[in-house]
């Protein structure tokens, strides 16, 4: 647990036992950081690349999504990570909500479902315009911060929701989408993802087309989820800096879906940023590995006897797997951890190119500990704080680059509009 978020919570303990803490009881080192960070987020709004919440309501709540009161789903037994009272408390500026949909359903089904996530973010702006407010350029970003709102991104979470069309590319742009994940989690028709089999070696020819289309309409180039070959013929395609929208350091933990220290100096000479995923699997190489034990054990658990007459024991074999968990307990992950993340891409990359990507309300109830929800982001800006991160980094980190990212791509559109493709 990051040291000034120990310290408010063990005040609260106290005030919860005694009735009141004396004013001035953070220890000295802890206002500091405190005041460091409010002075840093005066000026720069803390930008968050990756958030489903849109999709994980839509999930749990269906129809009731549109009209449920979401300003504190903090007692709920499920769990949420987000809530209009924590992003406030967590003192977030704007944030990338995913509208992502399955990548196994058919390319018509996930164009309809996208254009539902939209209306369910759009409508979430609407029905509380006082803390929430559609953005789309960087100035815009200021602007709505200023102003004392979240400013709301959007980001396509999946080549495969475009269903091989520049023109459902266009109309997602002009909904106000403000990124395209070249892939998710499986190999598309155009570009191959980091955890499914390839088929390209990378880009196709009409996948480069997508990079060019993207550029033209200022939608940034998203990342993660690609192979590592796609990173690279991405990186050589694009004229605007690209973007991770949540992803780690690959050094720091072998996955797939993070990036290599030669893709890092890519990103620098880019212009790029890499926003640092919370996810547990990415995170820790520990917790990677006992992820993918844990899956095979409950496969191998739920496999029917050979006996050509028995097809399992799905209860047995739910008790087996609970004593499996018992006796391998997941491996503990924490804030500093993510830190370690950070810090790598910063000496790789520079800190002009790392920023925050949290994956909140998209990796189930595990997270590392002290990054529990929306309200955290303050400590791991402290945290980042006691390993000596200046003022100017860590405010380049929390929106800066981002918005520096942003603008670039917003110039370059301007160059590029007249050229529309055929």
């Amino acid at each position: 647990m990051a040291q000034g978020h120990g310290w408010r919570l063990i005040l609260t303990l106290l005030t919860a036992a005694l009735g009141t803490v004396p004013a001035g009881t953070l220890p000295a080192h802890a206002q500091d950081q405190d005041a460091r960070i409010a002075r840093i987020l005066r000026t720069t709004p803390l930008i968050d690349g990756h958030n489903d919440w849109p999709e994980v309501l839509r999930e749990r709540e269906g129809d009731a999504r549109w009209t449920m009161d979401l300003t504190d789903l903090s007692s709920r037994p499920d769990r949420y990570n987000t809530d209009i009272a924590r992003l406030r408390r967590g003192k977030v500026g704007a944030q990338f909500w995913s509208v992502w949909v399955s990548p196994e359903l058919p390319g018509k089904e996930q164009v309809i479902q996208t254009l539902e996530q939209i209306d369910l973010v759009k409508s979430i702006c609407t029905r509380y315009a006082d803390t929430f407010t559609l953005v789309r350029t960087a100035a815009q970003v200021r602007r709505a911060y200023a102003n004392g709102r979240i400013g709301c991104l959007i980001g396509v979470e999946g080549g495969g929701q475009i269903d091989g069309n520049l023109s459902v590319l266009r109309s997602y742009a002009a909904l106000g989408a403000g990124y395209l994940t070249l892939t998710h989690s499986r190999t598309i028709d155009w570009a191959d993802s980091a955890t499914d089999n390839p088929r390209h070696r990378g880009l196709t020819p009409f996948g480069r087309q997508v990079v060019a289309e993207l550029n033209r309409l200022g939608m940034l180039v998203d990342l993660a989820h690609v192979s590592e070959r796609v990173m690279r013929d991405a990186l050589a395609v694009t004229r605007a800096p690209v973007i991770f929208s949540h992803s780690g350091a690959r050094t720091i933990n072998d996955h797939p879906r993070n990036v290599s220290d030669a893709v890092l100096g890519l990103v620098r000479a880019n212009g790029g940023v890499v926003m640092v995923d919370y996810a547990p699997i990415y995170v820790s190489g520990a917790y990677r590995r006992w992820s993918a034990d844990s899956a095979a054990e409950k496969t191998r658990l739920n496999a029917p006897p050979f006996n050509g007459l028995d097809i399992g024991e799905p209860e047995k074999a739910a008790a087996d797997y609970a004593k499996w968990l018992a006796a391998h307990p997941a491996p503990r992950v924490t804030l500093a951890q993510v830190a370690d993340h950070i810090d790598h891409v910063a000496r790789v990359a520079g800190h002009d190119h790392v920023g925050i990507g949290s994956d909140f309300d998209g990796v189930g109830a595990t997270l590392p500990q002290g990054l529990e929800d929306v309200a955290t982001y303050p400590a791991l800006l402290a945290e980042l704080m006691r390993r000596g991160w200046s003022d100017a980094d860590l405010a380049k980190l929390a929106g800066g680059n981002v918005l520096r990212v942003m603008e670039e791509a917003e110039r370059v559109a301007r160059e590029l509009a007249p050229v529309r493709p055929e």
